[in-house]
């Protein structure tokens, strides 16, 4: 007869119920495994009481709080797919999220009251809406409900599954739905195979995830960190002193992180980052969005040999990888892939030699679809089988692969193709520049022109003096073609929490650019 599986976090709560799965840094609230498997399968069982079957959708829209572990381990073990909607959407924005993955139950939080009573007719055939900290109108307390429902019986229970939702940043999000699972809770998957011979992931180790726990990496590698008996450290929101002082008091042994985060932390002063005791740390690792070269190798020097980096995507369609020493080997690649053959396709779709540009498409992912679009889903699928994730890059003769930018941020000039990530590299690194993002603006005679949106430093005085210091600074490093012929001063930029830069917004802003002040430009 075969054994039970043993990855879910119930193994943990029975053999030390009182061991923190989580730790709210801020707060310092303490959730441990025995509340944690208590709450999630009383969660579930409040779920399979209203019907809700295995396939059945749940929607989540909290901050970053130990709640939502009890939330994503309830539909976990119940055989659900568990969207988490982004908390920086608007009404508009999570009300289409919520009716297209046809939600049946959702879990907010009070703070958001002023979303949820927009939300309107959406939440009508959303037959159980649990609220946390506080009280909504319409909606049931999370805390009194899920503490008188019936726990979940251990036979009923299987594995589930995540649709996450795509950022957003060319578009509508669209929901990446994989294939439904049919096994016992407690099979797990791939990533905590992976996850543990990579990265060294055990039982025992700290996590600290600083990310929104609405996207897949902090959400599904916390919950990795579970199956093996780990604790997860959670940032409420990312502050980069605040991180150095969650490493130091809890001991933190592994981190995940983004490149803006890196940036961030980079920018302390040196007598800060040299006063934190991060002698912790046994790995760091950091994916999202591409990293400049520069502040890698800060970070290396800062850390030391164990910053690693990953690249790949919510939809799982390639996966690569690279070390520490690797990557000062091969400066500026993200790894070689670990899930098959990288192509790199021109534009009549055929493959080109190696060390020249290309689309970027991977032959051996895993399978999904995007939800409701059979059109976006074959778009990202050629003839073969081989699927996209909308990048551009090359591969070296060693199997390394490079990426340049993304195919929907390609500015053409002149014929030219332009990729706004290389001059955004150059520019994220001076002194006086705290974010930055290049775009391609109408032109008349070149057709588009590069746009620099800047996000100044508190103590510089944006304007025409700093705008030809940031050219000239981008001129020591580049091509002039590849240096922006304008700059815009803004206060913030619109970049998720994840590192990504919401250039659709952006384009529509300065769609009609003519040069004029927006927020605080150079004239």
């Amino acid at each position: 007869m075969p054994s039970e599986p043993q990855l879910k976090p119930g193994v943990h709560a029975d053999a030390e119920s009182g061991r923190p799965a989580v730790i709210e840094h801020e707060s310092q609230r303490v959730l441990t495994y025995g509340e944690l498997e208590d709450r999630s399968r009383r969660l579930a069982g409040l779920w399979r009481a209203r019907g809700l079957k295995p396939g059945d959708h749940v929607a989540v829209l909290l901050d970053n709080q130990a709640t939502y572990f009890e939330v994503g381990w309830a539909a976990q073990r119940s055989g659900l797919y568990l969207t988490p909607v982004n908390w920086h959407l608007g009404a508009e924005e999570a009300a289409y999220v919520i009716a297209d993955c046809e939600a049946r139950a959702i879990v907010s939080t009070a703070r958001f009251a002023p979303v949820l009573d927009e939300l309107g007719e959406v939440i009508d055939d959303v037959s159980t809406r649990l609220i946390v900290d506080g009280h909504v109108t319409g909606w049931e307390d999370f805390t009194t409900t899920v503490a008188a429902a019936e726990p979940i019986g251990t036979k009923d229970e299987l594995e589930g599954s995540w649709m996450f939702y795509s950022s957003g940043t060319t578009g509508r999000p669209k929901g990446i739905k994989p294939p439904p699972r049919d096994v016992p809770f407690g099979t797990g998957g791939p990533l905590e195979a992976m996850v543990t011979a990579m990265y060294g992931f055990r039982a025992g180790i700290t996590y600290l995830s600083p990310a929104p726990l609405y996207h897949a990496a902090p959400l599904a590698w916390s919950m990795a960190v579970h199956r093996l008996g780990g604790t997860v450290v959670v940032l409420e929101r990312f502050d980069a002193q605040a991180t150095l002082h969650a490493i130091e008091q809890h001991g933190v042994t592994h981190a995940q992180f983004v490149p803006t985060h890196f940036v961030r932390m980079l920018k302390l002063e040196d007598a800060t980052r040299r006063r934190a005791d991060l002698s912790s740390l046994e790995l760091v690792v950091h994916a999202a969005a591409p990293c400049p070269p520069d502040v890698k190798d800060a970070m290396l020097d800062w850390l030391g040999p164990i910053v690693h980096e990953y690249y790949s995507a919510s939809e799982g369609a390639g996966f690569c990888a690279i070390g520490p020493d690797e990557w000062r080997d091969h400066r500026g690649s993200v790894g070689r892939s670990l899930l098959g053959a990288v192509h790199v396709l021109g534009a009549n779709g055929d493959e080109v030699p190696v060390g020249e540009t290309g689309q970027l498409w991977f032959e051996g992912g895993a399978t999904f679809e995007y939800h409701g679009d059979p059109a976006k889903t074959a778009e990202v699928f050629d003839r073969r089988g081989w699927a996209t994730m909308g990048d551009i890059g090359y591969v070296d003769t060693d199997g390394y692969v490079y990426l340049t930018d993304r195919v929907s941020h390609t500015v053409i000039s002149g014929g030219v193709n332009i990729y706004p990530r290389e001059t955004e590299d150059v520019l994220v690194v001076h002194p006086e520049v705290v974010d930055v993002a290049v775009i391609g603006v109408p032109d008349a005679e070149m057709g588009e022109r590069l746009l620099a949106v800047v996000q100044p430093t508190a103590d510089a005085e944006p304007g025409h003096a700093l705008a030809e210091a940031l050219r000239a600074h981008c001129r020591d490093h580049l091509a002039s073609y590849k240096c922006p012929r304008e700059i815009e001063f803004v206060a913030e930029l619109p970049r998720l929490p994840t590192g990504k830069i919401r250039k659709s917004e952006l384009r529509a802003r300065y769609g009609t650019w003519s040069g004029q002040a927006d927020v605080i430009a150079d004239r």
